[in-house]
């Protein structure tokens, strides 16, 4: 398949997507009231329209899209298949960042948990770009992430243990698990810039990305800024996963499945699957978000518990296919 026609294909399934998620939710609307929604403003299907659905969707197609292009840009930097945008750390440092704020009670301030979660993925970026540029074997960066995930889960178990009270426990464990509902445009402003920042420094890493697969010594070799491109790989996939940890909390498997999902078809250059990745992430979570919307539950499941229900198995494909040519 020609790469202009995956991207092709992916944009109008996000499009599709994001249609089916302002006619699809909680309150069924009839034909009549969507064409109020249309022509009357101040109406309460309009509100539920573009206030509360519309917002919801467009949260979900931006944080599959950051996370699709964080997990591509990780495999590609780091030159491994089960990567994804939490193997550094960045995930975890992001969520340690929000549950401290819940639990100081800055919950009730506008954007309060989202600045924190961001910022605290930003330090931990910083760290990661600064042994990026000191160190080229992936292996350092591999250990260092794993080490550093621990270390991070170990400090968030802590505010759950330490927490003021049950009502906070729950705040924190609910964030964790990931959502986009009742997210408004103000919750997705807030973020925009560091994603565009983010996928500005991946799209800049790509050509390094490229000269990667050709080996450690054809990359040195190349003339390319090596370490500088290394060091923009993880300062962009560290922002987008920050930012999409800020708006959306964890949501796990959509970085490391969307890329597989495209690579074939994009040929398997790191340059060229970074667009179709985002794309599919994007599809991914608004499909996911869409499945959340719709379970007949009473209560509705959160989105990183649908992206764990379908990752798991295909990281348990990836891994299984993975040894089997380790072996061949």
């Amino acid at each position: 398949m020609r790469p202009w026609i995956l991207n092709a294909a992916l944009g109008a399934t996000a499009i599709g997507l994001a249609a089916a998620g302002l006619m699809l939710g909680e309150t069924a609307l009839s034909v009549a009231q969507f064409a109020e929604a249309f022509a009357d403003p101040a109406s309460g299907p309009h509100e539920i329209l573009f206030d509360i659905r519309l917002p919801r969707t467009v949260a979900a197609l931006v944080v599959g899209a950051a996370l699709g292009l964080a997990g591509a840009v990780m495999q590609g930097l780091l030159r491994n298949p089960l990567a994804d945008p939490g193997v550094l750390g960045v995930s975890g440092g992001a969520g340690l960042g929000a549950a401290l704020a819940i639990s100081l009670g800055l919950a009730a301030r506008p954007g309060a948990v989202e600045a924190a979660a961001l910022g605290a993925a930003l330090l931990v970026g910083a760290a990661l770009t600064w042994l990026a540029a000191r160190f080229r074997e992936p292996e350092t960066l591999i250990l260092f992430g794993v080490a550093l995930s621990a270390f991070l889960g170990a400090l968030t178990s802590l505010v759950f243990n330490f927490a003021p009270s049950p009502v906070t426990l729950a705040e924190v464990f609910a964030w964790l698990l990931g959502s986009v509902a009742n997210r408004d445009w103000d919750d997705i402003g807030r973020q925009l810039p560091a994603m565009a920042v983010g996928a500005a420094l991946c799209l800049y890493a790509a050509r390094g990305l490229v000269m990667l697969t050709l080996g450690d010594e054809a990359a040195a070799l190349s003339g390319l800024p090596m370490r500088r491109m290394r060091a923009a790989a993880v300062a962009g996939a560290s922002l987008l996963t920050g930012a999409a940890v800020a708006l959306a909390g964890i949501v796990g498997f959509v970085g490391l499945a969307a890329p597989h999902l495209v690579r074939a078809g994009a040929g398997g250059d790191p340059g060229r699957v970074l667009l179709p990745s985002a794309l599919a992430g994007a599809v991914l979570l608004g499909a996911a978000d869409i499945g959340a919307r719709i379970l007949p539950t009473d209560i509705e499941l959160k989105l990183g518990v649908m992206t764990a229900l379908a990752g798991a198995p295909l990281f348990a494909l990836i891994a299984w296919r993975a040894a089997r040519s380790w072996r061949g």
